[in-house]
């Protein structure tokens, strides 16, 4: 059986999936490689791995790409690790620090300014592990499990998957499983299978990654209440409109 090569994001959000790759003992011969997102967008584009998870602002790099399974990591309410900090309200910030680690966050809160708060701020590009520093910022985009601690620092909070929702009526999806390539289908099905295992063993995954977990945060709330993981017709609408929305920005 071919080798399957897969990059994904070493995230809270993305435990179940990397517990159901490599715990569900039903994706036979692969390598798994876990990384920031937009370490995952750099290896698919040169070809080191044939399938990776794709924060979706990176999509519009690729000349094509398909998406591979029935997954995603995506929201339909409040995500909770997606965030707009500030020691300003919305309508008086006059500078935003990007992140690092994703470049879709970086495009949805441009995206928001312009069209959803009517806002024109400057930007600033964060060096990686800035966003949580002491940067001096009046306000941040910051991602991951690090806006666990950093939202106690900020006044102003705005979760952008729930600022997207109220602009649009349709969900958000940060990150897809794409290729570039053909991997084989039974290989593309055996991954599938193995995604839905961890995404229904919340439980099993918690417990396997007890260790990594942030202290005082309810985990299983987060993974089952904040993350919506099934990629629909209605997140594949969201997605499409976003997509759209970023032509803009280039």
């Amino acid at each position: 059986m071919e080798l399957l090569k897969i990059s994904a994001v070493s995230y809270l959000n993305t435990f179940p999936f990397v517990y159901g790759i490599e715990r569900s003992g039903l994706l036979a011969d692969y390598r798994l490689e876990l990384d920031i997102p937009s370490l995952c967008a750099e290896k698919l584009r040169k070809g080191t791995v044939d399938v990776a998870l794709i924060p979706v602002g990176a999509l519009s790099d690729f000349a094509s790409y398909d998406f591979v399974t029935d997954f995603c990591i995506g929201a339909v309410n409040s995500v909770k690790t997606v965030l707009l900090l500030s020691h300003k309200p919305i309508e008086k910030i006059r500078e935003i620090g990007l992140d690092y680690d994703s470049r879709t966050s970086v495009r949805l809160i441009k995206v928001l300014a312009r069209h959803s708060w009517k806002i024109d701020p400057s930007w600033k590009n964060l060096m990686p592990g800035q966003a949580a520093t002491d940067h001096g910022m009046e306000a941040i985009v910051a991602i991951g499990d690090k806006t666990f601690e950093l939202i106690k620092k900020y006044p102003y909070c705005y979760d952008l998957a729930e600022e997207w929702i109220k602009f649009t009526s349709l969900p958000f999806v940060f990150a897809a499983w794409v290729t570039t390539k053909t991997p084989p289908p039974p290989l593309l099905q055996e991954l599938n299978r193995a995604l839905n295992f961890g995404v229904s063993h919340i439980s099993e995954t918690l417990e396997f990654f007890k260790n990594r977990l942030p202290v005082g945060e309810d985990c299983k709330s987060y993974l089952e209440k904040n993350i919506s993981y099934t990629f629909d017709e209605p997140k594949k609408k969201g997605l499409g409109l976003f997509l759209d929305y970023i032509k803009e920005q280039r």
